[in-house]
């Protein structure tokens, strides 16, 4: 990469302004910005002006007028197809609609379960392009064919007035979970290709996974451990007291930095009119599931509780296909017309990126939101975001809702994560949008521009920290990401057992983020500047060296103490810390206490502040995590350790919505806090 702006070595850039946003030119006729457009001269042929819904014309005598009436009014409302609202509101299932569509407009149906991935001219990146347009050639001998699945994307009315317009004897029609299935079959191999390995083959210094240029899996390993070893083991027996001071001096660092920006300056959004229906665009919602069959019926919930029309929704969950349980229990809940089921296929590794990357690929909206299962966001949020990024700005491709524990109450563990991500999200990373620093992302609530997020390359399957990785990689393309005015409760942890997998994930992602965008420091100073580089290192990093030195310092002056009492060999009799080391664990229990304490006032919780105390004790439990993720690190980079839910008794909605009214971002003041990296 060359600069901020630029995708990659070869020259290819994706400008803010530059990235594309139009259809190839045989797909621009069936879109609905074709038709939006100012109508010109010869757009309509002498005769019968047309009808104001006449993709319900085949439905006359089939439904009831009144029924056709309400659906066109609600379509014309909502500026999408009314055949979208039909099914939408249950009055016909899709097949049947599109049965007398085809008969109404003398275009054949096609049965794709017979063709073949070779029937389709397109080379793969395009093939994998259909996913989301709905629209795909196919070769029937020496006959080229164009198959139409409509969609919110490609309309049915837009078939209606091409055809009006002039019969094209190539078109047949099928349906969107049809031309899917073929997509998600015959394609399987070329967008699970794409899905775990298009970053690493457009940018692999970007990527956290294997080298092609670094030798065998195993070689990569071996050095890995070895450098482990040298920095754990080597560095400080070589120079103790010059570690020791390094260490401290870059705790001090971390601890003052957090504070300066949770104490930042920042200038709160704007009030905005509410977006009529009608200039809402399509909205993809994206949640990645594995062994999550006790939260799937409370997610879909959660996600059509949205105060968006379902018409203008896109929710997709995708599994993985040895999860026979998540898929029973969204079998049991039904279809739904805006909501679809993928299963990613066992290409690559199996992590939630790459399941991401997979449902990227069918994504149809303008926009994307992403979720975990046991997920309540708000039910504005999609609105509050889209306001977020008109405010921001065209550089701003991602923003980012805050999140809050609802079963606080349960373990003094998920107390203590209730402050922590007070202090994080409603302090630490507003402060850091108003620097105008990069942003280590939520692997939740976060939202993107579509095209953006495909020009750089989606998410990266190999980092188990997908969030805070994807963050920095928006800044170094020369995008921005920002905090806005919505809140997802989440449930946290209330067992050790359950805490340490999920918080040694974040440090291991931690590890790896930081070791792929330092790869080329000098490069990555210029592409992100100072206040990125700070970020990364102080804060990323800083996170990870403290909690990792915690522990060893603990040992060093627990040795200190023993050696007074009793006799220790010389090698193992340490130095005692110096009063730059104690002052360094000070300046780290202080800032914690503060921020934490800070950040439960904004949010209304002040009274779990005393858990806070347990602070050391805490850190105690961060510096296990810490290590464990070195030792991953090493051994099983790639895996990824799952975390349990539905396991606690949560609050409802209503009870933390309403013990809000103090959180900056809140209803009374249109700012939310960011959520630090984490997916759960």
């Amino acid at each position: 990469m060359r600069g901020p702006g630029h995708v990659g070595d070869d020259g290819a850039t994706a400008r803010m302004a530059g990235v594309r946003r139009e259809p190839p030119r045989f797909l621009r006729y069936w879109t609905p910005a074709y038709h939006n457009r100012e109508p010109e001269a010869d757009d309509d042929p002498p005769g019968d002006p047309p009808a104001a819904a006449p993709e319900l014309d085949c439905l006359h005598g089939i439904l009831a007028p009144d029924l056709l009436n309400a659906a066109a009014r609600r379509a014309d409302d909502l500026g999408v197809s009314a055949d979208r609202v039909l099914i939408q509101w249950g009055a016909i299932a899709e097949d049947a609609y599109l049965a007398r569509l085809a008969l109404h407009l003398d275009i054949p149906l096609i049965n794709l379960t017979r063709a073949a991935r070779a029937d389709c001219p397109l080379p793969d990146r395009q093939f994998v392009a259909a996913a989301s347009t709905g629209v795909l050639p196919l070769r029937r001998g020496d006959d080229l064919r164009w198959v139409v699945a409509p969609t919110v994307q490609t309309t049915a009315r837009a078939l209606c007035e091409r055809q009006r317009r002039w019969r094209d004897p190539r078109l047949r029609l099928t349906s969107a979970a049809v031309m899917q299935q073929y997509l998600a079959d015959q394609g399987a191999h070329a967008i699970g290709q794409q899905a775990a390995f298009d970053l690493q083959r457009r940018w692999s210094v970007l990527s956290a996974g294997p080298q092609r240029d670094s030798g065998p899996i195993w070689r990569q390993r071996l050095m890995r451990g070895l450098a482990v070893l040298g920095v754990v083991l080597a560095v400080p027996l070589l120079a103790p007291e010059t570690t020791a001071t390094l260490l401290a001096l870059w705790f001090i660092g971390f601890a003052a930095f957090r504070l300066v920006a949770c104490f930042w300056p920042s200038r709160p959004l704007r009030r905005r009119l509410r977006r009529p229906d009608d200039a809402l665009p399509i909205y993809t919602v994206i949640a990645a599931l594995y062994r999550e069959a006790n939260c799937a019926g409370q997610l879909v919930a959660a996600l059509e509780a949205f105060d968006y029309p379902p018409e203008k929704l896109d929710i997709i969950l995708v599994l993985e296909p040895n999860d026979r349980d998540t898929h029973a229990a969204l079998a049991r809940l039904g279809p739904r017309p805006h909501l679809r089921v993928l299963t990613a296929p066992p290409i690559g590794p199996q992590t939630k990126p790459k399941a991401l990357n997979w449902a990227l690929a069918f994504a149809r909206g303008d926009f994307i939101a992403v979720y975990d299962a046991e997920d309540r966001p708000e039910p504005g949020q999609l609105r509050a975001a889209l306001d977020a990024f008109d405010q921001h700005g065209p550089t701003t491709a991602c923003v980012q809702a805050s999140l809050s524990i609802d079963n606080r109450t349960h373990s003094w563990l998920s107390m203590t994560f209730l402050a922590e991500y007070a202090g994080q999200f409603d302090l630490l990373l507003h402060g850091l949008t108003a620097l105008g620093a990069p942003l280590p992302l939520g692997g939740t609530s976060n939202h993107f521009r579509v095209p953006v997020l495909r020009a750089i390359g989606g998410w990266d399957p190999y980092n188990v920290t997908e969030d805070a990785d994807l963050g920095f990689r928006l800044a170094r393309f020369g995008y921005r990401a920002a905090a806005f005015a919505s809140t997802t409760f989440e449930e946290a942890p209330v067992t050790f057992g359950n805490w340490l997998p999920q918080r040694a994930r974040w440090m291991k992602g931690f590890i790896q983020t930081g070791l792929v965008h330092l790869r080329h420091p000098l490069r990555l100073w210029r592409q992100i500047g100072g206040r990125g580089v700070a970020t990364l290192g102080l804060l990323v990093g800083g996170h990870v060296v403290g909690a990792l030195a915690y522990l060893a310092l603990l040992a060093v002056a627990g040795l200190a103490l023993a050696a007074e009492s009793v006799p220790l060999p010389a090698w193992l009799q340490p130095a005692p810390p110096t009063a730059l080391h104690c002052c360094a664990v000070m300046a780290g229990f202080v800032s914690t206490i503060v921020v934490g304490v800070a950040g439960l006032a904004r949010r209304g919780r002040l009274r779990f502040a005393p858990v806070l105390l347990l602070t050391p004790l805490y850190w105690l439990c961060l510096s296990l995590a810490a290590w464990r993720a070195l030792a991953q690190f090493v051994w099983a980079p790639y895996r990824w350790d799952k975390t349990e839910h539905g396991v606690a008794a949560r609050a409802p909605a209503s009870a933390d919505a309403a013990g809000q009214t103090g959180v900056r971002g809140s209803a009374s003041d249109p700012r939310r806090p960011l959520r630090a990296s984490a997916s759960c």
